[in-house]
């Protein structure tokens, strides 16, 4: 039983560490940036034009979680009608492929 409590609490230990490490090594970061920043911004630029802010910003309240429920909506939606299409099993051994008067080949 021991042995089990001392194995348990190493692999706490361990999972501890593993959370812990990243956020204590970024700490340190002042912030990071965005691909906005570190990409656009930059080669806008290079090519002589200024940075604007996006015409539709996901920055601002609930925009962004809205637009996932919306997807998340319309795909279960369109798994759940296709359900038996995508679970049902099919015969492959017969084949039926309509001819030109509408009998099988």
């Amino acid at each position: 039983m021991s042995r089990f409590v001392s194995h348990c609490t190493v692999q706490i230990a361990l999972f501890a560490v593993c959370c812990l490490l990243p956020a204590v090594a970024l700490a340190g970061e002042s912030r990071w940036s965005g691909v906005d920043e570190s990409v656009i911004e930059k080669i806008a630029q290079q090519h002589g034009r200024e940075t604007r802010e996006p015409l539709i910003n996901t920055d601002q309240g609930d925009l962004l979680l809205f637009v996932f429920l919306l997807a998340g909506a319309v795909g279960g939606f369109v798994a759940g009608y296709y359900w038996r299409a995508l679970t049902e099993k099919r015969d492959k051994t017969t084949i039926t492929i309509p001819g030109k008067n509408g009998t099988a080949v």
